[in-house]
């Protein structure tokens, strides 16, 4: 059973999000630490200079909004929304915060991620502890 839980929910995706709080739930210890972690990705440095920050603070409340309103404020979770590349947020998040599990979901990959690989795999690929795949 694992101690510590980081649970990545892309922030369109907060629909999923019970489902994996009750896989992360039936895989974790008793009191294990559960954290959920939604990134809203950064535009390319070129869009960036065009885009006041303040945009991004607004989507990054958004969906913090979005998120507490699904997980009706359950005090055993706690709720993380940072800004950045969503496979190097979850993999660092995961590292710093000494998580022993990244709980995520992947989705059935198209043509384009064949060529540049989905969040999923990127995380599968480069984290520090295990990983539980939610297909």
């Amino acid at each position: 059973m694992y101690k510590n839980i980081l649970i990545p929910i892309a922030p369109d995706h907060e629909g999923t999000l019970l489902e994996s709080v009750a896989v992360a739930r039936a895989l974790a210890d008793e009191d294990a630490k559960l954290t959920v972690l939604s990134v809203v990705e950064m535009a390319a440095s070129y869009v960036m200079a065009e885009v006041p920050l303040t945009a991004f603070d607004n989507s990054r409340d958004e969906v913090e909004a979005q998120m507490k309103e699904v997980l009706h404020e359950d005090s055993h979770i706690d709720l993380k929304v940072l800004l950045g590349h969503p496979p190097m947020i979850i993999n660092d998040t995961a590292q710093e915060d000494g998580c022993d599990l990244i709980v995520i979901r992947s989705h059935k990959p198209g043509l384009a991620d064949w060529f540049l690989g989905s969040t999923a795999s990127r995380v599968v690929r480069h984290a520090g502890c295990s990983v539980h795949v939610i297909r």
